[in-house]
């Protein structure tokens, strides 16, 4: 199997190496077919199109900008794409969109439902001439669309997401994200190649996350704009299970209730840190999040603690206890605390169990015997304190030597650790490659990104690329004086 260390074959020759890569990847051309071969390349016919696209000037490309982050974050991207001569173009599938969007000349509503979609964006693709798509998460229908278009049409895809490291990082990538991610076909010892030369300190993920009010707040406008000023927007569908109302009830909730989640988690997390009992820890996710949707084999989130709590009580020793630590987000629309209190008492052990919503994530960790999740990314803090962590989903940390390949219940009873070497590397190859240090909704945060980031997506080579190639370029990480 071809991996991103046979850069230099491709450099030797270009055209085998296109076909070995088109051979791992999808059917379609994507934009890692080419990892490591040369711009000038282009000129000669030696690159597929995406990678042929990502080699021209910024002049000669345009930007098609799909739903992004709430709040301003995609407008400023495409403010600085503009600046660079790129053309930018953003399409609105509901008022949110619109309202985040300051470029009204270049705005393109879809005003037609889901199922419209895909031949809109292919009329899009043609008439403007996109050579670039860029979105946020590739899973929901719309941007599941845009990544089917940009392989059928050879189009650079642009992904951010959340960052894989939490919590001053965003991820940037290309061609998809978590399931999708070419992080998932890279093994250790390629990554550990890619380092070799390079020597990249360990920094401790800061224990606070300095996006989460603004977070909140743009999450409740958004959806508050949805639901008021949509009249544009006849076909419009939520992706969520729930109708827009609930979601902005549900929003405007969280936010207002802040001080007192604040106050209640307090409590929560205090009774456990004094309980002096060996405890493993349960990382959930909200049950929508695009990473549980897609890339794990549960339906609903009770489905996952279900299966914890019963092999818990079965398995784990009698004097350990589970604590289940929220999504800082979560909402309550899947009653997932109702769910795990039911389920513990149904097994009598509901002494041993703990639930604590959301707040800050290091404290629990510090002191935790070890961290199961479905595929929450918020395990790589576990990981780099040494802790053993179980993936239940697919996820890109689930690499051997870092999750345990342990059943449940071994796990439950004598969790095995990771390798801290084999983490270390691991982490430092994405703080040198996809993660950008800042976030998507604080200014200063956003800030940090904005300067970084605009000059990936001009790259010819993305960010995986750049690193197994020797092109790329250390980008210093945030430490806990710069928010």
């Amino acid at each position: 199997m071809l991996l991103y260390s046979d850069t230099k074959a491709l450099m030797r020759n270009p055209m085998t190496g296109i076909r070995q890569f088109r051979d791992i990847r999808s059917p379609s051309p994507s934009p890692a077919a080419d990892a490591g071969a040369r711009p000038e390349q282009a000129a000669h016919g030696l690159l597929t199109p995406v990678a042929a696209t990502a080699a021209l000037p910024a002049a000669k490309r345009v930007f098609l900008m799909l739903q992004g982050p709430h709040g301003p974050f995609f407008d400023r991207v495409g403010r600085l794409l503009r600046d660079s001569g790129a053309q930018v173009w953003r399409v609105g599938f509901n008022a949110g969109d619109e309202f985040f969007w300051s470029d009204k000349a270049r705005f393109i509503r879809h005003a037609g439902s889901p199922e419209d979609w895909p031949d809109h964006l292919d009329r899009i693709i043609a008439e403007r001439g996109v050579t670039d798509i860029v979105l946020y998460g590739d899973v929901r229908p719309v941007h599941a669309a845009a990544r089917q278009a940009a392989q059928a049409h050879g189009l650079v895809l642009h992904v951010f997401e959340e960052g894989y490291l939490r919590p001053f990082w965003i991820t940037y990538e290309r061609g998809g994200s978590n399931g999708h991610s070419a992080l998932m076909r890279i093994p250790l010892r390629e990554m550990r190649n890619a380092l070799r030369n390079r020597v990249a300190e360990m920094h401790r993920p800061p224990a606070r996350w300095g996006d989460m009010r603004q977070h909140k707040f743009y999450g409740a406008l958004y959806h508050f704009l949805v639901l008021v000023a949509n009249r544009r927007y006849p076909g419009y569908r939520t992706h969520r299970q729930i109708g827009v109302s609930e979601e902005f009830r549900l929003n405007l909730r969280r936010f207002l209730l802040t001080a007192f989640d604040a106050l209640a988690r307090m409590r929560e997390a205090g009774a456990v840190r004094r309980g002096g009992f060996p405890y493993v820890l349960v990382l959930m996710q909200l049950e929508h999040d695009s990473s549980f949707v897609a890339h794990s084999p549960y339906r609903r989130m009770s489905e996952f603690t279900d299966e914890v709590l019963t092999e818990f009580a079965r398995s784990a020793p009698r004097h350990h206890h589970i604590v289940f630590k929220a999504h800082p987000l979560e909402d309550g629309r899947g009653h997932i605390r109702q769910a795990i209190c039911e389920k513990a008492r149904e097994l009598g052990v509901q002494h041993r169990v703990h639930f604590v919503r959301g707040g800050k994530l290091a404290r629990l960790l510090n002191q935790a015997h070890a961290a199961v999740t479905v595929n929450s990314t918020a395990a790589q803090q576990a990981l780099w304190r040494g802790l053993p962590v179980k993936a239940m989903g697919r996820a890109v940390f689930d690499k051997p030597g870092l999750v345990s390949d342990q059943s449940l219940a071994e796990f439950l009873g004598d969790p095995r650790p990771p390798q801290a070497l084999a983490y270390r590397r691991y982490r430092d190859f994405l703080l040198e490659s996809s993660q950008v240090p800042g976030g998507f909704y604080a200014g200063r945060s956003r800030a940090h990104a904005l300067r970084i980031v605009v000059d990936m997506m001009l790259a010819p080579e993305d960010p995986y690329q750049a690193l197994f190639a020797g092109r790329g370029r250390y980008r210093q990480q945030m430490d806990h004086g710069d928010d």
